[in-house]
């Protein structure tokens, strides 16, 4: 015999559950945004009309769908792997574990793009474009851009053309291979990248969430400012003069890659804060004597 449980019993259980689990969604409000989440999820519907039938009964195979994903996520499987889907910019992208979860301060690096550009015309550049979140981001607001993505990782690529495909924003060349190696030759208005900025050893790496996703776009080795390093490096041969590098970073990393940009010739070199309060992107223009 199939045994029924209802709504407000699956949440009640789940609330629990991930209460229980430091990190993945433990504290109430969270934990009760999240079990509600994942019950729509498991049940293909709204977390509204959940909350509005709590007396609903839930079959069997449908409860057992939203306990396996309770325990993914008190593993700490990012909530975004778990419903396929993130948020960004207003934009509905798919996320898998093939590409970061896309965060609000990148958004940052959007909002300092579009500050700096204002011309209805421009050729800009994603470095390491993982989900395609910036340069779809820029692509919708700037409809006349021609933008160009590029990431070492093939599997990355495909959920970024995925996405763009399905956001029907056809203006992005995605092209395969790392930093500026697919762009031999070429000049751009814009370059902007969110490379992978955190050490080997750094015990953020510890988070285990971050265990879900990606090693190779979170972290460059040993030395954190390596792929900063390198991107300001090259950054002169694929830029326009008046042409600006926008580079995300880690909360403590902005003073040193001001001070190496500044050393390497950059001009108007300046930091800019997240919503927490953290330097978070770092800007210089390129003006060539």
């Amino acid at each position: 015999m199939t045994v029924s449980t209802s709504v407000g019993t699956l949440l009640a259980s789940g609330v629990e559950r991930l209460r229980a689990v430091p990190g993945a969604g433990s504290s109430p409000g969270n934990a009760s945004l999240e079990a509600g989440v994942l019950l729509a999820h498991a049940l293909r519907t709204t977390r509204a009309a959940l909350m509005s039938h709590e007396e609903r009964l839930v079959e069997a195979a449908a409860a057992q769908r939203y306990r396996a994903l309770l325990e993914r996520r008190a593993r700490g499987e990012p909530l975004a792997y778990l419903l396929g889907t993130r948020e960004f910019w207003s934009l509905p992208l798919q996320v898998t574990p093939a590409v970061l979860v896309p965060r609000p301060e990148t958004e940052l690096l959007v909002e300092r793009a579009l500050a700096l550009c204002s011309r209805p015309q421009a050729r800009v550049a994603d470095l390491g474009t993982g989900s395609g979140a910036v340069a779809l981001a820029l692509a919708h607001e700037r409809p006349q851009w021609r933008l160009t993505a590029t990431d070492l990782s093939p599997e990355a690529l495909t959920v970024a053309r995925a996405n763009a495909a399905r956001l029907a924003i056809g203006r992005i060349d995605f092209r395969h291979g790392s930093w500026f190696e697919p762009l031999a030759g070429e000049r751009f208005d814009l370059i902007v990248s969110n490379p992978p900025y955190i050490a080997a050893d750094d015990p953020a790496l510890d988070d285990p969430a971050l265990a879900h996703e990606p090693p190779l776009a979170l972290t460059p080795g040993a030395d954190g400012l390596a792929c900063l390093r390198t991107i300001a490096a090259d950054a002169p041969q694929h830029l326009h003069a008046g042409g600006w590098l926008l580079l995300e970073h880690g909360a403590t990393q902005g003073a040193t890659l001001r001070a190496a940009l500044v050393l390497a010739g950059w001009r108007y070199v300046r930091s800019h804060r997240d919503l927490a309060g953290h330097e978070r992107i770092t800007e210089g223009r390129y003006d060539p004597i």
